[in-house]
């Protein structure tokens, strides 16, 4: 089985569609749980399976360091080492090298970086993310891209536009040259170029333009999410999808709040990831049918209701708000588990919803009543 990409059904810009990898099909739109450290936090892989997750994310940066990239080749690839028979999307470590702004320097060459975990030094290169990527050997890997804060100058913006571009050329042309071929002469990997320019429309415009001329297989827009108001990254997604070709799948990274997704969706995007319904898990923050609920809160102390009276997960069907309440109270480590469960399929299920709504040409009245149900803050 190799890769290909197909779109059956729109609704406006919305489309739905199917993703077809090596290692399995995936219904378009689709949201990736995180698993940064080849693992989704709180979750075992039999229970991502039981939730219907179909792919998952995991990151370039922090296998490179731990336990390294040489070593998963040797135990057959990052689909063996973490026995996941599915999907999945790697990205390029951009982001987090980003984030380590007093331990790294950007050059033309690449990033140079210090790591968290034992201050050693390091070079990330676009030939390099390609080359962990292959050995990982992930689904989808991302090209090396600079992420910039927000808001940031025109001026740093366009140098970081120019470079991102630079890299891409490069990490594209080395993916060529060292792809993973199967047997029957499939790809084994799929190469996304990433579309920055902060949030300047026209730079929007020329960084996506500049990446169709080096003809990715699909796309990322990138660089959003990062601390500017929604209504913006939706204004930036919507620049970039409408230039991009409508055969080619489209990914919206590091997105979204649940009221939020659907609205994305409506812009033509076709994959997210996030690491909120995980992270929000572990801090006691439930996603709901009605709305956001802050468990801990003694409103709950003796409700016997479900997480979510309209869910069926397993853990829906099982445990009451209370009970959970006291885990959380008692510092269990079981609390986060059962969360992330739930916080998990929420997500999914939103997904099966929008699908579900762009058959039926209603995800605008979908989004309203996501936006209306959230509008009221978390309880």
């Amino acid at each position: 089985m190799g890769f290909h990409f197909e779109v059956f059904r729109t609704n406006d810009k919305a489309r739905r569609g199917r993703l077809t990898t090596p290692h399995g099909s995936i219904e378009t739109p689709f949201f990736m749980p995180v698993g940064t450290q080849a693992t989704v936090k709180g979750l075992r892989n039999e229970a991502l399976e039981e939730l219907g997750a179909e792919i998952i994310l995991s990151n370039t940066y922090h296998l490179y360091l731990r336990p390294g990239h040489e070593l998963v080749r040797r135990m057959g690839g990052l689909h063996k080492f973490m026995s996941w028979n599915r999907a999945i999307l790697t990205d390029s470590g951009g982001y987090q090298v980003f984030s380590l702004s007093e331990l790294r320097k950007i050059t033309d060459e690449g990033v140079r970086f210090k790591s968290h975990l034992d201050g050693s030094e390091h070079l990330l290169t676009p030939e390099k993310a390609a080359e962990i990527q292959l050995a990982l050997g992930s689904d989808i890997a991302m090209v090396l891209d600079e992420c910039i804060e927000t808001p940031a100058p025109r001026d740093k913006t366009e140098s970081a536009l120019k470079r991102t571009t630079q890299w891409a050329r490069r990490a594209r042309s080395h993916f060529l040259e060292q792809q993973n071929r199967s047997a029957d002469g499939n790809l084994r990997q799929w190469q996304f170029g990433i579309v920055q320019g902060a949030t300047f429309p026209d730079l929007r415009r020329e960084s996506a333009h500049q990446l169709l001329e080096i003809d990715f297989p699909g796309y990322a827009v990138g660089g959003l999410a990062v601390g500017e108001p929604h209504e913006v990254t939706c204004e930036m997604t919507a620049e970039v999808t409408a230039l991009l070709p409508q055969d080619r799948p489209r990914y919206l990274m590091g997105v979204g709040k649940p009221e939020q997704i659907a609205e994305y969706v409506a812009l033509g995007i076709d994959m997210m990831d996030c690491v909120l319904p995980t992270r929000a898990a572990r801090h006691a923050c439930l996603y709901t049918s009605q709305g956001r609920v802050l468990i801990k809160n003694a409103r709950y102390a003796e409700d016997q209701n479900p997480i979510d009276p309209n869910c069926k997960c397993s853990v829906c069907r099982r445990y009451s708000r209370a009970y959970l309440r006291h885990l959380f109270a008692a510092g269990e480590f079981t609390a986060a588990i059962l969360a992330t469960h739930h916080n998990v399929q929420f997500y999914l299920d939103i997904m099966r919803q929008i699908r579900e709504a762009i058959e039926f040409g209603k995800l605008a009245e979908f989004s309203s009543e996501m936006r209306a149900r959230y509008a009221a803050g978390p309880a």
